[in-house]
């Protein structure tokens, strides 16, 4: 399952395209966004124990770490949305 969002970062608004490592949770998925000169950045999220998504990847973009809280609500709402469809 995959997502596109459009989230403003820093100064700029970025498309974020989410991608769910798994089929079975909900729990960890990829992300790729364009950097300032079109080059793809490609890290992994994961839900951490008290519930709150990280970037898995300590080598990113200041302003991406800085869109955790956003990049979280932005999996939690497609999900809640997917959700949904099934019932």
């Amino acid at each position: 399952m995959y997502f596109t969002k459009i989230i403003k970062t820093g100064e700029r608004q970025r498309e974020f395209n989410f991608r769910r490592l798994s089929e079975a949770a909900d729990h960890s998925y990829s992300v790729d966004v364009p950097d300032d000169k079109g080059n793809r950045v490609v890290f992994n999220m994961y839900k951490n124990a008290q519930g709150q998504w990280k970037t898995a990847a300590k080598m990113v973009p200041i302003w991406i770490h800085n869109a955790e809280v956003e990049l979280g609500l932005a999996i939690e709402e497609n999900v809640s949305e997917m959700a949904a469809k099934k019932s």
